[in-house]
């Protein structure tokens, strides 16, 4: 095992000078514990249970549109950031949820991977239109210090995990990045660990999925390396290391299955609606099927098409039985 400093420098350079910058993006803490002692029924406030169950559905847009999960932890950023500053109105969180997410997405995604605004507020199933989405950006982005490259926890994840990977004397031994960024995300659909340094919930996440690896001077010494560099004390390391570690059991439970009650609306277009009442009660005639092979040119003419037109707004976010929320590792779970 060689020296942190001594294998890579730059690397170590580079967490100092995230170190230095992640109190601009940090949530401020007044703000965080209105929240937190806000009730759901108060009107004048978003409490700490609504923001979750918002960022909760984000992740379920973020995982719909195929976005990364650096988009998804920009959006929730951005959204702490703004309601720890903002008084905002619970009726107004879907609009700002939603805002972010948009916003998140034009900073981090390619171009052509951007969903449409129109076609994000209506995968969302929310109420409000185009023109308050982009009054709501403009309000954001007068509000924050709006940076594509933010310094969150996701950041210093990567960082993290390189160092790790090039030091350990065998790359079994390094959880796989998918799996710490499964549970990152986890942890942000909780209001808590918005409190957290990034660069100290990053090293619980790791220090959690290592508990037999740190046992070993070799994995230990790793640890201790990064937290003497970026002064992390034990103390510190150890409270959130227990949080990320009842989050994750929490996550294992069943209760990962449905982070959602509510049950899928399809949505069809006038057009649809009228067709399926109209032969609402004929019955169509099914060809029969062949005993031999497919032919090729049959199968294709054969096969109707069951895709949605542009005219037919029949999207959703997927239901219980189409897919799980949630990535596989959190669903080895008995039903």
């Amino acid at each position: 095992m060689r020296d942190l400093q001594a294998i890579d420098s730059l690397l170590l350079k580079e967490l100092k000078s995230c170190c230095a910058k992640e109190y601009n993006f940090l949530p401020r803490e007044a703000g965080l514990k209105l929240m937190e002692s806000a009730s759901t029924q108060n009107h004048n406030g978003v409490s700490a249970k609504c923001r979750d169950a918002r960022v909760e559905e984000l992740w379920g847009l973020t995982s719909f549109f195929g976005y990364s999960t650096q988009t998804f932890v920009q959006a929730v950023n951005l959204l702490d950031r703004f309601l720890t500053i903002m008084k905002a109105q619970p009726k107004h969180l879907p609009c700002i949820g939603v805002c972010c997410l948009h916003m998140a997405s034009k900073m981090v995604e390619a171009e052509s991977n951007v969903s449409p605004t129109h076609e994000l507020i209506r995968i969302s199933q929310s109420k409000f239109t185009v023109s308050d989405l982009c009054r709501m950006e403009k309000i954001i982005s007068d509000k924050l210090s709006v940076e594509p490259k933010a310094v969150t926890a996701l950041t210093f994840l990567h960082l993290y995990h390189s160092a790790f990977a090039s030091l350990s004397a065998g790359r079994e031994e390094i959880p796989s990045i998918g799996r710490l960024e499964a549970q990152l995300k986890a942890c942000f659909c909780r209001l808590v660990f918005s409190k957290a340094k990034p660069s100290v919930l990053a090293l619980s996440l790791i220090a959690h999925e290592l508990p037999d690896a740190l046992q070993s001077p070799a994995m230990l010494k790793i640890v201790q390396q990064f937290q003497r560099h970026l002064k992390i004390s034990d103390s510190e390391l150890l409270h959130w290391k227990e949080l990320v570690a009842k989050c994750m059991t929490k996550y294992h439970s069943s209760e990962c299955n449905k982070p959602d009650n509510k049950k899928l609306v399809w949505i069809v277009s006038r057009r649809t609606a009228q067709n399926l009442q109209a032969n609402h009660f004929s019955v169509p005639g099914l060809p029969t099927i062949p005993e031999g092979s497919w032919d090729e040119s049959e199968s294709e003419d054969s096969c109707e098409d069951m895709s949605c037109g542009e005219d037919s707004p029949c999207g959703s976010l997927r239901s219980d039985g189409e897919g799980a929320f949630f990535p596989s590792v959190f669903l080895k779970c008995g039903k």
